[in-house]
């Protein structure tokens, strides 16, 4: 297994501590440095040549949003991993914009950090789980006030569609609402091709 090389970009010496101690407990992981502002985070990037940096979106100096932008013109195959106590929709959304890989909230569960970072790694975008209903409302919002005929979803794929911004896989939709996954999948089409997602 190639390792995966880290950098942890916060202001918060503490949470650094953490973040570092919870990252040399998963296997393939290595992280290279840590840094307490955007700026220094360009300086690592540039010795250290990283697969993944988390970056705190709010830092004193250069902030995490304008060293990923600044990062994504210099290494356009990094993978930066914001890490926020902000959930807003205005904060993900701009994050994303500029090229973010994934958006994890501070409160997220340690397993929840290994997961972000293979699934960047293996090139997808993360979000948790409350970010995404986030998203997905303000999405649906600016959709219908972009259309003058609304996109209606039936009951049955609103239930789908909060699930699914709560993060549950197309086996556990299922399983909760007693209906077969190839069900699940069918209405998971359907509601992509409605609110004109495809990924």
């Amino acid at each position: 297994m190639e390792t995966i090389k880290v950098i942890i970009a916060d202001d918060h010496q503490l949470l650094r501590a953490g973040l570092k101690k919870l990252l040399a407990e998963m296997p393939g992981v290595l992280v290279q440095a840590e840094v307490a502002d955007g700026y220094a985070a360009l300086l690592a990037c540039a010795e250290n040549q990283p697969d993944v940096v988390l970056m705190d979106v709010a830092m004193p100096g250069m902030g995490g949003l304008d060293a990923l932008r600044e990062l994504r013109v210099r290494y356009p195959d990094l993978r930066v991993l914001m890490l926020s106590m902000f959930d807003s929709a205005e904060h993900v959304l701009q994050a994303l914009r500029l090229g973010a890989a994934g958006y994890l909230l501070k409160d997220a569960a340690p397993a929840e950090l290994e997961l972000a970072i293979k699934a960047v790694m293996r090139g997808e975008t993360w979000l948790s789980s409350a970010v995404s209903r986030v998203v997905i409302d303000g999405y649906m919002a600016r959709q219908e006030a972009a259309s003058p005929t609304p996109t209606i979803l039936t009951p049955r794929q609103q239930e789908i569609l909060c699930l699914i911004a709560e993060g549950q896989s197309t086996k556990a939709i299922a399983n909760t609402l007693a209906l077969s996954v190839k069900t699940v999948e069918t209405h998971r089409t359907q509601i992509m091709e409605k609110i004109n997602v495809h990924d």
